[in-house]
Protein backbone atom coordinates (compact mmCIF):
# COMPACT_ATOMS: atom_id res chain seq x y z
CA UNK A 1 0.00 0.00 0.00
CA UNK A 2 1.49 3.46 -0.70
CA UNK A 3 -0.25 6.40 0.48
CA UNK A 4 1.15 10.30 0.22
CA UNK A 5 0.96 13.01 2.67
CA UNK A 6 2.10 16.66 1.22
CA UNK A 7 3.06 14.83 -1.70
CA UNK A 8 5.83 12.40 -0.34
CA UNK A 9 5.07 8.71 -0.93
CA UNK A 10 4.54 6.65 2.21
CA UNK A 11 4.65 2.98 1.56
CA UNK A 12 3.29 0.56 3.95
CA UNK A 13 3.72 -3.04 3.90
CA UNK A 14 1.00 -5.48 5.21
CA UNK A 15 -1.47 -2.90 5.45
CA UNK A 16 -4.77 -2.59 2.88
CA UNK A 17 -5.79 0.49 5.09
CA UNK A 18 -5.14 2.90 7.88
CA UNK A 19 -6.89 5.45 9.78
CA UNK A 20 -6.28 8.98 9.46
CA UNK A 21 -4.71 9.13 12.82
CA UNK A 22 -2.62 6.34 12.21
CA UNK A 23 -1.12 8.41 8.50
CA UNK A 24 -0.14 11.32 10.65
CA UNK A 25 2.45 9.64 13.28
CA UNK A 26 4.53 8.82 9.76
CA UNK A 27 4.44 12.29 9.04
CA UNK A 28 5.07 14.05 12.59
CA UNK A 29 7.98 12.55 14.03
CA UNK A 30 7.11 14.25 17.42
CA UNK A 31 3.88 15.05 18.80
CA UNK A 32 1.99 18.42 17.44
CA UNK A 33 1.36 21.49 19.76
CA UNK A 34 0.09 23.66 16.60
CA UNK A 35 -3.12 23.92 15.37
CA UNK A 36 -3.20 22.16 11.78
CA UNK A 37 -5.82 21.06 8.83
CA UNK A 38 -6.22 17.59 6.66
CA UNK A 39 -7.67 17.06 3.65
CA UNK A 40 -8.52 13.46 2.10
CA UNK A 41 -8.20 13.34 -0.90
CA UNK A 42 -9.19 17.56 -1.21
CA UNK A 43 -12.01 16.67 1.72
CA UNK A 44 -11.53 18.40 4.85
CA UNK A 45 -11.21 15.72 7.71
CA UNK A 46 -12.89 17.11 10.88
CA UNK A 47 -10.01 16.34 14.01
CA UNK A 48 -13.09 14.20 15.57
CA UNK A 49 -12.79 11.94 12.65
CA UNK A 50 -9.30 11.32 12.29
CA UNK A 51 -9.53 7.54 14.16
CA UNK A 52 -12.47 6.47 11.97
CA UNK A 53 -12.07 7.74 8.43
CA UNK A 54 -9.60 5.49 6.81
CA UNK A 55 -7.27 6.10 4.14
CA UNK A 56 -6.57 3.17 1.29
CA UNK A 57 -4.06 2.51 -1.19
CA UNK A 58 -3.22 5.68 -3.69
CA UNK A 59 -5.05 8.22 -0.86
CA UNK A 60 -3.50 11.96 -0.33
CA UNK A 61 -3.70 13.01 2.70
CA UNK A 62 -2.96 17.29 2.62
CA UNK A 63 -1.43 18.59 6.09
CA UNK A 64 -2.39 22.23 6.37
CA UNK A 65 -0.93 24.40 8.46
CA UNK A 66 -1.57 28.11 9.39
CA UNK A 67 0.87 31.02 8.23
CA UNK A 68 1.20 34.38 10.27
CA UNK A 69 1.44 37.38 8.26
CA UNK A 70 0.99 41.01 8.00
Amino acid sequence: MNIHINGTAYPLSNETHISVSSALTLYFIEPQQSTFAVALNGDFVGKSDYDTTMVKNGDSLDVLQPIQGG
